[in-house]
């Protein structure tokens, strides 16, 4: 990789870890030591970070060598081994942590979207995810979704338009919140697609009277409000799913026939994958 946000990123996690030193590694380990480690997998799942512990090594100490044996993406299971690195045992060590704690969370998002994406198979719903990601981590954890069989939602505030509750009660309703934004996006020159947040079928219905919205949100719909918004909808605009939806609920909300369903937990409430470093 050569993205410069994640080496920067990487450069401040292992500051803010090291700080004046380990200590650890440097009162009990002679400098010249060297070693070789193992990534263990010790839960069932679908692995991410594969390609970011790599990075971690590599910036960590360029000299250290590592070896993947699978692929981002790929189903595991207890007793896998994700990689190997060997080279500096104090190198290896000062990275240990970062890369467990980045690879353990962004394969237990790949492993969670994975499960919702099954949840919704044979159907046209794609599950996608939101702006409730941990700071500074947001790049990383949408990577992981998409490993997952997930799609994005918007990365920020700068590339999509999302009208929620507040601004259109801030703006003064409905209308008067999508017609500013078109006049906004014209006089800007910015070609960013709307989405309009809903609370309930008179919203949709007035969302419907204004036009020009590219999609609809669905906010905290039970199914049957779900499925009568579809029909009004009717192909105008993609519709998405929000609000209250899990495992147990996934599967009828897609079958009311919704193109997007997001899921807020795949990224702020979720289960790390089990994984260890290991000398060898």
């Amino acid at each position: 990789m050569s993205d410069p946000g994640l080496r920067s990123f990487i450069l401040n996690a292992l500051a803010e870890d090291t700080g004046s030193g380990d200590h650890s590694s440097l009162a009990s380990i002679a400098p010249s030591v060297t070693g070789r480690a193992r990534l263990l997998v010790k839960e069932d799942g679908v692995i991410a970070g594969i390609a970011v512990a790599r990075e971690v090594f590599s910036i960590t100490d360029p000299s250290l060598e590592t070896e993947a044996l699978l692929k981002d993406g790929d189903r595991v299971k207890y007793g896998d081994i994700a990689l190997t690195v060997s080279g500096s045992v104090h190198s290896i060590l000062r990275a240990e942590r970062l890369v467990l704690n980045l690879m353990q969370r962004m394969s237990g998002i790949a492993t969670a979207t994975a499960t919702y994406v099954e949840k919704v198979s044979g159907t046209k719903a794609r599950i996608t995810d939101t702006r409730k990601t941990t700071p500074g981590m947001r790049a990383l954890e949408k990577e992981a979704v998409r490993l997952g069989g997930g799609v994005n939602h918007r990365m920020g505030l700068y590339d999509m338009i999302m009208l929620k509750d507040n601004h259109i009660d801030y703006a003064g309703g409905i209308a008067a919140a999508v017609n500013r934004t078109r006049e906004y996006l014209v006089r800007h020159s910015l070609p960013l697609k709307i989405e309009v947040e809903s609370r309930n079928l008179d919203e949709v219905r007035e969302i419907l009277a204004v036009g020009g919205v590219d999609r609809i949100m669905l906010d905290n719909f039970d199914i049957p409000s779900t499925r009568e918004a579809v029909g009004l909808i009717g192909g105008i605009a993609e519709t998405e799913s929000s609000g209250g939806i899990t495992l147990a609920n996934v599967r009828d909300y897609a079958l009311c026939g919704v193109d997007f369903i997001s899921i807020g937990a795949l990224t702020h409430h979720i289960k790390s994958l089990d994984m260890s470093l290991k000398a060898f």
